[in-house]
């Protein structure tokens, strides 16, 4: 059962919020938080190799959420959870579920994920990658059903706790990211040492602090480009984003810390597999929310916009029935279970998909902030090229939201091939590569929601 804890981010009193008059009204803000952490013994996400499931944890798994009203009354909710990922089933059921009990249109509502390699199976994630027996296939559906229910609860919660703020944004540093593409794990000390790391990387930090009439920090999102994989052992962790959160708490007792990971698909904290790389991840990611809090954010005006599109994202060529039988009859072929897991799809729909409905959403803060948020593992190409397009110092881009279906390369990285580019559709269970196409749709549609959404304040 998962453990519901909810914390106010502040307290007004009635005579206050009556006094206030619309146009003094500014910002408001909630946030909550709840444990998600499943109970045990429970199959762990993210690496095939594991064999057996958890039987312990580090630390707990938490969802939390972070509602803002403009001076309008505009609302958007930010959900974030430390999990691998989600499915689009059980993203369309929240944000139903939310829109119908709270108002909160699809477009008003982001989910994240910070896409620990050390959280449950969710079902409907990654499930190619997994051989469960009975019971873990229903201790994985009933998490999956209870989760649903306490994401839409904490959304629930943080706008119960809605009340004045004051809301500023900036960017900070961390550099313990580092592309795997181009850096191979055992050199990367030496390579680091001698400033020979390789390919592009992001290591910008967006910060977005919330604070109460009197200054006190109440809640705080930050994000960066780098995958959670510290650690690959057999015991639940949120991994270094969790530890990043849990020390930005310690340091600001009353605060509700989150994350939202940016486009760190190719990108992974190196060295790693020590709990105390981990721990030093989190202090680093930690230590650089602090140093932009400290200095370098700006205030963010009272107005917010956001807009919500699906493109139909094409595959490439796609596999005939008989290579997928070919493939499915090599029961010791790490593609069998993929080529097994389409070929159910086949049966149950008939044919294989041409494209997916791929998830792309835009909010805008204030003057000073276009925060997009892509669907999937996106490369960093992705990050770079939006921050570019949208203006530096002014773009927020994150991914590993509202669905995380695959991996999407960059065409550049599609071109390249590689676990990224190709062969990642396998525990994905995606018929096929993505189309060269791709970039270019995922592009246009960012532009054309930036372009809504900047046309709607």
């Amino acid at each position: 059962m998962l453990r519901r804890v909810f914390i106010a981010l502040v307290v007004v009193s009635p005579v206050l919020a009556a006094s206030t008059t619309a146009a003094e009204k500014g910002w408001q803000a909630g946030a909550a938080k709840v444990n998600i952490t499943p109970e045990l013994p429970i199959w762990l996400s993210g690496y095939a190799s594991r064999d057996k499931p958890a039987t312990s944890k580090h630390d707990d798994l938490w969802a939390k959420a972070l509602v803002l009203e403009d001076a309008a009354g505009h609302r958007s909710a930010l959900v974030t959870m430390d999990l691998v990922g989600i499915d689009r089933e059980l993203s369309v059921e929240v944000c139903r579920n939310i829109e119908n009990k709270y108002k909160l249109p699809r477009a008003a509502v982001a989910l994240s994920v910070s896409h620990t390699h050390s959280g449950p199976v969710l079902d409907g994630n990654l499930m190619p990658m997994f051989h469960l027996d009975a019971d873990q296939t229903r201790r994985v559906k009933e998490y999956k059903e209870q989760l649903e229910r306490s994401l839409v609860a904490v959304v629930g919660q943080a706008i119960d706790s809605l009340a004045p703020a004051q809301i500023s944004w900036g960017i900070g540093e961390a550099t313990f990211a580092v592309n795997r593409r181009n850096n191979p794990e055992p050199q990367v000390p030496k390579l680091r040492e001698e400033n020979k790391l390789q390919g592009p990387v992001d290591h910008e930090l967006p910060v977005l602090a919330v604070r109460g009439p009197d200054g006190a920090l109440r809640a705080i999102v930050g994000g960066y480009a780098c995958h959670a994989t510290t650690m690959a052992d057999f015991f639940i962790t949120a991994d270094w984003p969790g530890a990043g959160q849990n020390e930005l708490e310690r340091r600001h007792p009353g605060a509700i810390a989150m994350f939202v990971a940016g486009c760190g698909a190719d990108q992974n904290p190196l060295p790693r597999r020590t709990l105390e790389l981990m721990q030093n991840y989190g202090e680093r990611f930690a230590g650089g929310v602090d140093a932009a809090i400290q200095s370098k954010l700006k205030p963010v005006s009272p107005t917010l916009a956001t807009a919500y599109a699906e493109i139909d994202l094409p595959f490439d060529t796609l596999p005939t029935r008989a290579e997928l039988e070919l493939e499915a009859a090599k029961n010791n072929n790490s593609q069998a279970p993929w080529a097994k897991y389409l070929l159910s799809d086949w049966d149950r729909n008939g044919k294989l998909p041409t494209s997916y409905p791929y998830p792309i959403q835009t909010w805008e803060l204030g003057d000073d902030l276009t925060w997009v948020f892509l669907g999937g593992e996106c490369v960093v190409d992705y990050s770079l090229r939006f921050k570019s397009e949208l203006g530096t110092g002014k773009t927020w881009v994150s991914a590993y939201t509202n669905d995380v279906m695959a991996y999407i390369p960059s065409r550049r990285v599609l071109a390249e091939g590689g676990y990224e580019g190709a062969t990642s559709r396998f525990p994905y269970g995606l018929p096929a590569v993505w189309s060269p196409s791709a970039e270019k749709l995922i592009g246009e549609k960012v532009h054309e929601l930036v372009t809504q959404t900047a046309h709607s304040k």
